[in-house]
């Protein structure tokens, strides 16, 4: 008897068991983690100690302005537009010659009907048949002609409005048929070689610190660094900001916009420090840290230990390797462990990014 009962407990417990587990449905899976979109830096080893910043504009080392010289004609054709990469000579735009082709023909007769009577006259000069002012009078009227036909000659040479020099294309004030008029606004501005500088300004007493060949390290809006080149100090100083002007040579690249802003270290001595963006650095009440991106693109916040600035970075005192990936804008709402998207990360790269 008392076996029964165990056996029916036994079938009791598995028959609960059995309904317990079909009765509950499946978790639902976890929806794929999101990643937030982050600007990325990293880690770099660079002097820091003594430099000396100032800020300016990007300007062009030298601008070509090209217009016509003529007025009254109608721009027939353009070739060029603001962006493009022009060579010295390449055409720009097209007058329409239609009526200057015209009035070069006509010259041309009136020239040529002249000149045969300049050459008519020579053969009696000295007969008596026609008086010495009526012979000089015909030889100036065919120079006058020919002067003339000249003149036109070169009009319809500048119809054609080229490139003075080589360079980035900055600006383009004319459109299709307008109408050419003396005094107007440039049609194109090209910067020659596509040169850009960083115009700083530089307090007065800080000017005898720097010199022409000084290395400078430039700084970008979007945080990215420039190596440049002091290439010329001004000898003046603005009377009412005691500021003096100093050219900073950048090479040649895509992002170097004139118009710009931008600052720039000069004379960064002393040894070389681990060093990340002023952007990078946390200040929270637990301590100052940053936030790491390891390969998986997950956020990492180590604490660390700043030293000196400058030109827009801090020294890392205490903190990860030269080379590591740190987050900068958006890294102050960055959770730890947090998946993030790199502004190069493509669609495709998001849907394996887990």
């Amino acid at each position: 008897m008392k076996t029964r009962h165990v056996i029916s407990a036994a079938m009791l417990i598995a028959a609960v068991g059995l309904t317990a587990c079909g009765g509950k449905e499946a978790a639902p899976r976890a929806a794929p983690a999101q990643g937030r979109a982050v600007s990325l830096g990293r880690v770099e080893v660079r002097p820091l100690g003594g430099a000396l910043v100032a800020s300016g504009q990007l300007v062009s080392r030298e601008e070509a302005v090209v217009g016509s010289e003529l007025s009254g004609y109608r721009v027939a054709h353009l070739f060029a537009d603001e962006g493009d990469w022009v060579q010295a000579g390449q055409p720009l735009a097209q007058m329409d010659a239609t009526l200057l082709k015209a009035q070069l023909d006509q010259q041309a007769a009136k020239t040529a009907r002249a000149q045969a009577e300049a050459a008519r006259v020579t053969e009696l000069d000295g007969q008596g048949v026609l008086s010495q002012e009526q012979i000089d009078s015909r030889r100036f009227s065919a120079r006058a002609e020919a002067a003339a036909l000249a003149e036109q000659r070169t009009r319809l040479g500048r119809m054609s409005i080229t490139a003075p020099v080589s360079g980035l294309l900055l600006q383009r004030g004319v459109k299709p048929g307008q109408i050419a008029a003396a005094g107007g606004d440039a049609w194109f501005v090209i910067a020659r070689d596509g040169l850009v500088e960083l115009d700083a300004e530089v307090n007065e007493a800080d000017l005898s610190a720097i010199r022409v060949g000084q290395p400078a390290m430039v700084t970008l809006p979007s945080g990215q660094t420039v190596d440049g080149v002091v290439r010329l100090i001004s000898p003046r100083v603005d009377s009412g900001t005691r500021l003096g002007k100093v050219r900073v040579r950048l090479p040649v690249r895509s992002d170097l916009r004139p118009g710009g802003f931008a600052h720039a270290a000069f004379g960064a001595a002393g040894r070389s420090v681990a060093a990340v963006p002023e952007a990078a650095i946390r200040y929270e009440a637990d301590g100052v840290s940053i936030v790491t991106v390891d390969a998986a693109n997950r956020a990492r916040q180590v604490p660390v230990k700043v030293g000196q600035r400058g030109g827009g970075w801090v020294e890392l005192v205490q903190g990860p390797p030269a080379g590591s990936r740190i987050a900068l804008g958006g890294a102050a709402f960055i959770g730890d462990g947090e998946l993030v998207l790199p502004p190069e990360t493509s669609k495709t790269d998001r849907q394996v990014v887990r």
